[in-house]
């Protein structure tokens, strides 16, 4: 089954704790899992930022906002129990447990930022009712970001012109590490007749070994023969690896080939942006936000 949202587990997560003895996190987490049945594959999907896993993340959710609402109480670094409000709580037998059920704690208002009636205050910033974690909420929306600059970014760089295209792949290439500096693989890579850029640079700065690029703005779907051909190519430039760059897409077929013959990596035009973005190409820093957590180590006291 897929990890379930966090309001969903809120129910399951108070009755692993309503023993009354200490738990940690991973515990918990650990008890959750195997009795939501979860794979192995659901316990290690990761957030977007690939720091934490969505399931733990979920879970952590859950013990803030009954720690918020009295039903957990710390004891220790990383330990808590479940307090007597939470076993209240489950002596009414709840057939569902969420954000709606624990507005009827004051001080779970008062976190919300929500009046007596359970509505926002005046003042408060919004706080939407959903299933989702903050951090997941917050990456949901860069990715959404994200994803609306490579549309804009692929739009750009079709539209450009031919030179501008060639500093384009020059200038990401570069900053990827390959090629030495712009000069160095300026002169190792020549124009095509179509606008687009075709040659062979440093795969590294020492110039050990060689990559073959060619880099064109098609508008079709890029078909296997045209793999094919520039594999083939490899052996005659004395190079080992290739990448093949496209403004629009390649075909089933032509991602199999490079897969089977495994030198060649194929970038379409939603990666190329992604790449721009990834290495600073095209593109400029306008919002930084930095995320905390409690530093556990701070506040370990010597015994």
């Amino acid at each position: 089954m897929a990890v379930p949202d966090f309001q969903s587990l809120m129910l399951p997560f108070l009755r692993v704790v309503g023993d009354g003895r200490e738990y940690s996190m991973s515990k918990v987490a650990d008890a959750l899992a195997d009795q939501l049945g979860l794979s192995k594959d659901d316990r290690d999907e990761m957030l977007p930022s690939g720091r934490q896993t969505r399931f733990r993340n979920r879970v952590g959710w859950v013990a803030t906002h009954f720690r918020k609402a009295g039903l957990l109480e710390s004891t220790g670094r990383g330990k808590f129990r479940i307090t007597s409000r939470g076993m209240d709580v489950l002596k009414e037998n709840p057939q569902h447990l969420g954000m709606k059920f624990l507005q009827q704690f004051p001080e779970y208002r008062e976190f919300r930022g929500l009046d007596n009636n359970g509505n926002e205050n005046d003042d408060s910033p919004p706080s939407p009712d959903n299933l989702q974690t903050p951090e997941e909420l917050l990456e949901f929306a860069h990715q959404k970001l994200i994803s609306q600059l490579s549309e804009e970014l692929l739009e750009r760089v079709k539209n450009s012109s031919p030179d501008f295209f060639e500093k384009l792949v020059l200038d990401l290439l570069v900053t990827m590490g390959y090629g030495g500096s712009v000069k160095d693989a300026a002169q190792k890579v020549g124009r095509t007749g179509d606008g687009g850029i075709d040659g062979v640079i440093k795969e590294d700065k020492l110039g050990l070994d060689v990559l073959c690029v060619q880099a064109k703005r098609w508008q079709n779907p890029v078909g296997v023969s045209v793999v094919r051909e520039f594999v083939g190519s490899l052996i005659d430039r004395k190079a080992k690896k290739g990448v093949l760059i496209t403004t629009s897409s390649f075909s089933n077929e032509a991602r199999e080939y490079a897969d089977r013959v495994g030198n060649t990596v194929l970038v379409d035009g939603r990666e190329l942006a992604e790449l721009m973005i990834e290495h600073g190409v095209g593109v400029t820093e306008i919002a930084r936000y930095t995320l905390y957590k409690i530093d556990s180590d701070y506040f370990e006291e010597e015994s």
